[in-house]
Formats: C-alpha cells, sequence, structure tokens
C-alpha cells in the first residue's frame, strides 16, 4: 500500500498549511476570546477551494478527493480547532446536496458554499431529546399544498447562527426512523429562529446554537431526496462526517505533540533539559505511537470511501480510535508542560479543551462502538 500523497493531496497540504501559519493559527487565541471567527478567514479557506473539497468541479469544488479533504481538516485543526469544525460542517453540507439533491438543488446551493458566498452550511438533526438516537426526534413537517409547515426544536448546531443553508430532518409520517425526512432551509425563513449560543468548554470560537421552527413554511421543492429517506442521508453524512472529526482530532493532536515536545528540549530540571528523562521520552513514545496508528486508520476509511465502496465500519473505528488517541496525547502534552500547560499563557491549555468535543459529536464514541460490534456481529 502507498502512503505517499498524489500530486493533488500535496498541493492541498501545502497550500492549506501555508494559509494556516499566515492567518488561522496567528489569530486562534484571540478568535476564542471573541468567541467568533473572522469572516475574512473563513472566505479565505472557501477561496483556497477547501470548502467542496470533495464536491465535483462542475458544482465549484476541488475534486480532490476524501483523503484530500481529511488531510485540510487536519492542518486547519492544527492551527484552530474552531474553525476546522466550521470548515467540516460546510464540506459535508455541500457533499449530501450534490449527492442527494436534485439538479436545481445542487446548482443553487452547492456553488455558493464552495464559493464563500454562503458564510456556512449547517445541520439540524440533534434535538433537545433526540440526540444518539433520531428515531425520537419531534419535529415535524406537515404536507400544506405546495408547502411544508415545520415545527419543532433542533439543539447543538455547530454555525447555526451564521450558516445561510441549513439541512433539517422531521417526521413526515410514521414512526422510528422510517418516517424521517430532510429538507433544504434558507437562513431568514419566515417562522425559523435562532437560538442563544452555547457557552461551551472548548471550541469557543465555533458557535453552536439551537433552533426554532413555529410554522415555518418551506415549498415542496425544499425536499431533499426522497420523501421518508431521510434517515438514509443522515447516516450517509454522519459516515462521512466521522472521517472529518477524526481528522479534527488528530489536527489538534499533532499541534499538542509538537508543542510537548518543543517544551521538553527547552525546560530545564536537575540541570538537564526535561527531553532527558526516561519518564517524558516515553510519554513522547507513546504519543507518536498512537498518532501514526489512528492516521492510519483514517487513511483506510477516507481511501474506501474515494473508492466507493462501504466504510461506515472503518470511519466508526477511525473516529473512535483518533478521537480517544488524540485526548490521551493533549493530556500527555499538558503533563509535560506541568503547571504552564494549565495555565492560557500556553495553547496546549486550549488544545485540550477543544479536543474533548471530538469523542461527543458525529456519534459518541459509544455509538462507534455499537456500529463497530454489529458490524462484525453480522459478519460484514
Amino acid at each position: 500500500m502507498d502512503f505517499t500523497p498524489n500530486e493533488a493531496q500535496r498541493v492541498i497540504v501545502e497550500t492549506t498549511r501555508r494559509f494556516v501559519a499566515d492567518r488561522v493559527a496567528p489569530v486562534a487565541a484571540q478568535s476564542e476570546r471573541d468567541e467568533r471567527l473572522d469572516a475574512s478567514v473563513l472566505q479565505g479557506l472557501a477561496d483556497l477551494g477547501l470548502v467542496g473539497v470533495n464536491v465535483t468541479s462542475v458544482l465549484g469544488g476541488a475534486e480532490a478527493g476524501v483523503v484530500a479533504y481529511a488531510l485540510s481538516i487536519a492542518e486547519v485543526a492544527r492551527g484552530c480547532a474552531s474553525t476546522a469544525v466550521t470548515l467540516a460542517v460546510s464540506n459535508m453540507v455541500a457533499e449530501v446536496i450534490a449527492a442527494f439533491g436534485n439538479d436545481e438543488q445542487r446548482s443553487h446551493y452547492v456553488p455558493r458554499l464552495c464559493s464563500g458566498a454562503l458564510v456556512a452550511g449547517a445541520f439540524g438533526l440533534s434535538e433537545p431529546d433526540a440526540g444518539s438516537d433520531p428515531g425520537a426526534m419531534r419535529t415535524t413537517a406537515t404536507r400544506d399544498g405546495d408547502h411544508y409547515v415545520i415545527d419543532g426544536e433542533k439543539q447543538w448546531i455547530s454555525s447555526g447562527d451564521i450558516a445561510g443553508v441549513f439541512v433539517v430532518w422531521a417526521r413526515t409520517g410514521g414512526e422510528g426512523t422510517r418516517g424521517i425526512s430532510a429538507f433544504l432551509v434558507d437562513a431568514g425563513t419566515p417562522g425559523f429562529s435562532i437560538g442563544r449560543r452555547e457557552d461551551k468548554h472548548g471550541l469557543r470560537a465555533s458557535s453552536t446554537v439551537g433552533l426554532r421552527f413555529e410554522a415555518c413554511r418551506v415549498p415542496a421543492s425544499a425536499l431533499l431526496g426522497e420523501l421518508g429517506g431521510g434517515f438514509r442521508i443522515a447516516m450517509t453524512a454522519l459516515d462521512g462526517g466521522r472521517i472529518g472529526i477524526a481528522a479534527q482530532a488528530l489536527g489538534i493532536a499533532e499541534a499538542a505533540f509538537a508543542a510537548g515536545r518543543q517544551y521538553a528540549k527547552q525546560r530545564q530540571a536537575f540541570g538537564h533539559p526535561i527531553a532527558d528523562f526516561q519518564a517524558i521520552q516515553w510519554m513522547l513514545a507513546d504519543s507518536r505511537t498512537e498518532l501514526d496508528a489512528a492516521w492510519l486508520l483514517l487513511f483506510r476509511a477516507a481511501s474506501r470511501k474515494e473508492a466507493h465502496v462501504s466504510f461506515s465500519r472503518e470511519a466508526a473505528m477511525a473516529k473512535l480510535f483518533a478521537t480517544e488517541a488524540a485526548g490521551r496525547v493533549c493530556d500527555r502534552a499538558l503533563q509535560i508542560h506541568g503547571g504552564f500547560g494549565y495555565t492560557r499563557e500556553y495553547p496546549v491549555e486550549r488544545y485540550c479543551r477543544d479536543v474533548r468535543a471530538t469523542r461527543i459529536y458525529e456519534g459518541t464514541s459509544e455509538i462507534q462502538r455499537i456500529v463497530i460490534a454489529r458490524s462484525e456481529l453480522s459478519g460484514r
């Protein structure tokens, strides 16, 4: 198996790395303090083709593939995890519309997402009482002539206050997951309002809000895919999204590892750099080994998706291992920093807070284990 990046992947990584070093990383700490992202940075990412990395060029995407997408998300996450979250969700929205939308929906929304004309996209799947169990969804969409009327609430919606288009899931009939459909809803649609921003532990520059739909009328043409086919769309999106979350986690962890390694070389104790001590060396060795193992799982999942073969189990394994390993790597990096690591003087403190969410969104670690176990028990 050849792990050498191809030309498109190499260009994506190098271009992203330069942009992150110049524009993203220098403002990451300030963005967290301000609790908002710089709109010009998001536009710059779009200008580089990083929204729609795996979208056909006909629709304005870079058409560079899934592996290139994962690599680009990791590079952005090294500089600012909050920026990577916004970028990843917009990529997911563009991909979902490109895959399940009709010609009119694809041509209307996808190029505008890829170009940055729509600042971001967002997913409206989770609800206050329906996170890991979408079958418990209470939001409804009732047919009324040439429209659907949406009523309900959504929760934990990344970029919801800046997004221009939302993929919203609602119950259109039946029980469980079979009666769920997906709709494309524009920001500013009457009856659709944005709730307060959550006061989060980490990823503070990335907004997380609730959504409320009160007799929100959308045209029947807003239906994405088939009536009652929303659960399949959601699961497809989540499978791909897990590749992005694994990449985010690895980007954060790589930044933490580099910070810990550098600090270990500089910090003196007992007349030596602490990197001379075996305890520190073993922390670095364990972290590097876990990171490399996680990268291999990520590349396998991304390569399978790119080859259009089943990848659900592989994506779950990549997300599970990468996010949990990343948490350990960040924790070790903070430990290497000692007391200084617990202060905001050093970015490792932010890395530890930012990486924690990766074990929760796009399916918790527990959900990933269920996906993997079901696959094994079914003989997949």
